[in-house]
């Protein structure tokens, strides 16, 4: 239980009516969790309104409500006006939970592209110096050895305060995040004064009626983490780091490949050998040092960089940062798995036509024999993602292995025959395996010296949606079984 009056001592506000003596219990902005003498907060959404939930709420037991209009609703109740009921939900729970981020070094990273990779290279090497390092991504929140499944890059304010006060108690005295331009518009992270904040990259995304109006609002959202931060760590590469950091508020670090980067790349190396895939770089600048990543491409080593920045900051001595970059990895994200001393196979995310070209061109400099990509595209999804996949794998890979992916309540084959349509347009061979098992085991015994494989779609997922119910199906149990039967046979 909280006392009202000092819960609210951290924003501006109007009493409506009531008192603001007493305990709440519990602080809510969803009218189906509503428990006794709990604190409603009325958030006005995209598609609803929170306002018109409030007398369900003050049925089901709340106090308080928290609003930001006018609102008719018993007078037994205390009703308490702010100018915007969803940065005061961030300030509410942050005190609820005690100000959990006041009491560790907190990390946000923010940008298109890099934002989860770079968290894991983080916590990998905080970890592996003795920190004790929180997680809240796109995959999953981390919280000692307590994994979340994660609906949103990044939670609501509730939830971030709430997972933040858990590690905490869980004794993590630090926690890296990803911010997305989403969370920052929505104010789910006001009140956290981030101790650093890092910029990885910036290109055309999430525009639309329900997320960006335009390219410079996104980019707006983005900059916004540099206004609430102590330390920035910034590509400087990127062709839009200026007007990002246009108005910051926070001390400046740079990294990338340019002369004018305080932690400066150089001479890296594509390394691709026994069943290898990843690559090796030199450090100058603020620190000098080499390194040696088991995950592909020069964005990789862009990653690494800001891992490297604010580990530098942390004072983890290098021989540590090195070993533990050397050993990071994503699950889902350009994930190596062993399966032979000859060909090279990952496990990626890549489920849009954006992301698999990136992928595939990523790995193309690697030379390889063959480019081998298996891939499907989800059900009831728009048409159009499943001609531009097929036409994208089509122009990269040297074979495309067509399967299903999560076909929901489409027939796969249907969708299949989609892909094959946006193939033809291409000169790439293919072949169509409609299970996805079947798929891997094909991939994995028609490998070759010098290929490499991707398994594209499914990422971190680890299940397969069909007619409605999700059915248990993780890649890496598939392949393992796949090589214990051949190792049987």
């Amino acid at each position: 239980m909280v006392e009202i009056r000092k819960l609210f001592e951290c924003l501006d506000y109007e009493l409506v009516r009531g008192s603001m003596r007493g305990e709440i219990s519990e602080i809510v902005y969803d009218s189906r969790k509503v428990v006794a003498d709990c604190l409603f907060v009325c958030i006005t959404g995209a598609k609803s309104d929170g306002h018109d939930y409030a007398p369900k709420a003050v049925e089901g037991g709340a106090k308080v409500i928290v609003v930001e209009k006018n609102i008719d609703i018993p007078e037994d109740v205390t009703v308490i006006k702010v100018a915007d009921s969803r940065e005061a939900l961030a300030l509410l729970s942050a005190s609820f939970f005690g100000n959990p981020s006041e009491k560790m070094r907190v990390i946000g990273v923010t940008g298109t592209k890099g934002k989860t990779t770079t968290t894991y290279m983080i916590k990998s090497i905080l970890d592996a110096s003795g920190h004790k390092c929180g997680l809240i991504g796109t995959i999953e929140t981390i919280i000692g050895e307590r994994s979340i499944p994660s609906v949103n890059t990044t939670p609501e304010s509730y939830y971030i305060q709430k997972y933040l006060r858990e590690m905490l108690d869980q004794g993590c005295d630090c926690a890296v995040m990803e911010v997305s331009s989403q969370g920052l518009m929505l104010a789910r992270t006001a009140g956290i004064l981030f101790d650093i904040g890092i910029f990885t990259n910036l290109s055309p995304d999430h525009i639309g009626p329900d997320e960006h109006r335009d390219f410079d609002h996104y980019l707006h959202c983005k900059s916004m983490l540099f206004k609430q931060c102590k330390i920035g760590i910034f590509n400087i590469d990127d062709p839009y780091y200026e007007r990002v950091l246009n108005g910051h508020g926070c001390s400046v670090e740079t990294f990338g490949f340019s002369d004018n980067a305080g932690f400066q790349a150089y001479d890296y190396r594509l390394i691709h050998e026994k069943g290898r895939i990843g690559v090796d770089f030199k450090v100058k600048g603020i620190m000098e040092g080499e390194f040696e990543l088991n995950l592909p491409g020069k964005f990789s080593i862009y990653n690494a960089l800001a891992a490297i920045a604010v580990c530098r900051i942390f004072g983890v001595p290098d021989d540590v940062t090195k070993k533990a970059l050397k050993k990071a990895h994503v699950k889902g994200r350009i994930e190596p798995v062993k399966v032979s001393d000859d060909f090279s196979l990952m496990i990626d995310y890549a489920h849009n036509a954006f992301g698999l070209e990136s992928l595939l061109t990523t790995l193309k400099e690697y030379e390889p024999r063959r480019l081998v990509c298996l891939f499907g595209c989800g059900g009831n999804r728009d048409r159009n993602r499943r001609f531009e996949m097929g036409e994208v794998s089509g122009k990269y890979a040297d074979l495309s292995i067509i399967t299903s992916d999560n076909p929901r309540y489409e027939k796969p084959e249907d969708i299949i025959e989609d892909i094959i349509t946006g193939i033809s347009k291409t000169k790439g061979q293919y072949v169509k395996i409609t299970d996805r098992k079947e798929a891997i085991a094909y991939a994995i015994h028609n490998g070759q010296p010098g290929d490499v494989i991707v398994l594209a779609g499914k990422g971190h997922e680890d299940y397969q949606e069909i007619e409605g119910v999700k059915y248990p199906m993780d890649e890496r149990d598939i392949i393992r079984d796949i090589l214990e039967a051949d190792a049987k046979s």
